[in-house]
């Protein structure tokens, strides 16, 4: 599963954190792409929300999100 974290825009602070099936993320080829997960959640959030991909297994971005993380953008991590 993927998971995805809700960023508030203006301080980059972590809303909440919601998983999307593997299968909704992969392209053509099968390959994950973060942008299609990015492209789910605001379909069903709306346009105006903002999302970033957080690993469960802390594997890329640092840290798994969780509410109250903050999002360093410059580093591309959760802190």
């Amino acid at each position: 599963m993927a998971h995805f974290a809700e960023l508030n825009p203006k301080t980059n602070m972590v809303k909440r954190v919601i998983v999307v099936n593997n299968a909704v993320i992969r392209n053509e080829s099968g390959k994950e792409i973060e942008q299609i997960g990015i492209d789910f959640c605001k379909q069903l959030f709306g346009e105006d929300t903002e999302w970033v991909q957080t690993s469960y297994n802390a594997n890329f971005r640092g840290h798994f999100a969780g509410p109250g993380f903050w999002y360093d953008r410059q580093n591309d991590v959760f802190v």
